[in-house]
């Protein structure tokens, strides 16, 4: 990919990438870093100039473009197996194979050469399994990442307790909306032909709620505060860990809680649901899950919020996860590691395991092209 943006740039055109892998930065001729942070700590142009001058910036992508993360030294004992036998699911050529349960597993190996199919097509559906695939969160104007993982149920439920009325009153999609704009927050005029036009509510002043629901209050803090939820890591003597946890999750992929799920960019909006998997007293979709399966978690994250995630990943790996990643620096840290095929071959070419082990195991081999990029990304 990087080849070929070179070639069209050597052809005389002007070629703008939006893009985190540090590979792509390294090629580029000028940089435009925003931030300094996610949603409303970003919108600002930190730097502009030469990848040389990003390197000398203290921006967050300038501290990390050169990191090269060392691999895990000790690796976690498996608790059990998950077999697959026989999977021929597209390209797969009849692979057995046995999962270990109780680690973090990566499979990786070239774009088509099998992985999808190996985990999602091979792996037998069960309560015990989650699946979180590469698709965005589906929301409208009213909703956001913090409804999307049930941020602000126990923040209702805790309003409702403290001041002696109904949760429903602080939702803004049922009881305790503003009448004019039905909770919105905003009133949308459809000009036609031309764009719509959004006019904050004058009744409301955009904060959702009946003027009475605002009167209720919980450690200080309206409901309207409450719902406008920026990744805070604080929270208050009257909030219990569990609600804390649920405000820590999505911010440690890097997930800003505020705005509206249509206007979520595609990275935030993909990692909503990984988030909202973290701990066995909050799965995704109210289940409880043993095996976790994520599909290239990492699309689209910052390099800063790798590092985040790789903390949430081994924080989940306690509950018996599964994780599915290609990219390399997941593939450092996981603990095990499948590969497919030595050489960039997909299709019909791929679909076989030609290696099975620990990254570190991976790295000294070098017999897979996964593991001679490894060994260049981690410097050995």
């Amino acid at each position: 990919m990087n080849d070929l943006l070179l070639r069209l740039r050597d052809k005389g055109n002007t070629v703008l990438v939006v893009e985190h892998k540090p590979q792509t930065i390294a090629i580029a001729d000028h940089v435009v870093d925003l931030g300094p942070g996610a949603g409303a700590a970003g919108g600002s142009v930190c730097y502009t100039g030469t990848v040389e001058g990003l390197r000398a910036s203290d921006t967050s992508t300038g501290r990390h473009l050169d990191n090269r993360a060392a691999l895990k030294e000790t690796m976690r004992t498996p608790t059990g197996k998950l077999a697959i036998r026989g999977a021929t699911s597209h390209n797969l050529r009849d692979v057995d194979v046995d999962i270990p349960l109780g680690v973090l597993v990566v499979i990786t190996g070239v774009a088509g050469s099998g992985k999808s199919s190996l985990v999602h097509g091979s792996i037998p559906a069960s309560e015990d399994v989650v699946s979180i695939d590469q698709g965005a969160i589906r929301g409208s104007r009213r909703s956001n990442p913090a409804t999307y993982t049930g941020l602000l149920d126990p923040i209702r439920n805790a309003f409702a307790k403290a001041n002696g009325v109904k949760p429903a009153l602080f939702s803004a999609n049922s009881e305790g909306a503003c009448p004019t704009c039905n909770g919105a927050g905003v009133i949308y005029t459809d000009l036609g032909m031309m764009a719509g036009v959004a006019t904050t509510c004058e009744e409301c002043e955009g904060k959702r709620f009946l003027a009475e629901v605002l009167t209720y209050l919980l450690a200080a803090r309206t409901s309207a505060r409450c719902s406008r939820c920026r990744s805070r890591r604080r929270r208050s003597s009257s909030v219990t860990a569990r609600r804390a946890r649920r405000v820590r999750t999505p911010s440690s992929t890097g997930s800003p809680m505020s705005g509206s799920a249509i206007s979520a960019s595609a990275s935030h909006s993909r990692h909503c649901p990984a988030a909202s998997g973290n701990g066995s007293s909050w799965p995704p979709h109210g289940r409880a899950g043993g095996v976790y399966i994520l599909d290239e978690p990492t699309a689209g994250l910052h390099l800063a919020d790798v590092e985040q995630l790789l903390g949430l990943l081994d924080r989940l790996v306690d509950s018996r996860q599964v994780g599915h990643r290609h990219r390399a620096p997941p593939g450092r840290h996981g603990p095990r590691r499948l590969d497919h095929r030595p050489r960039p071959r997909r299709g019909h070419d791929g679909g076989r395991i030609v290696f099975e082990g620990t990254p570190a195991n991976l790295v000294a081999a070098r017999a897979t092209l996964t593991g001679e990029h490894l060994a260049a990304y981690v410097g050995t």
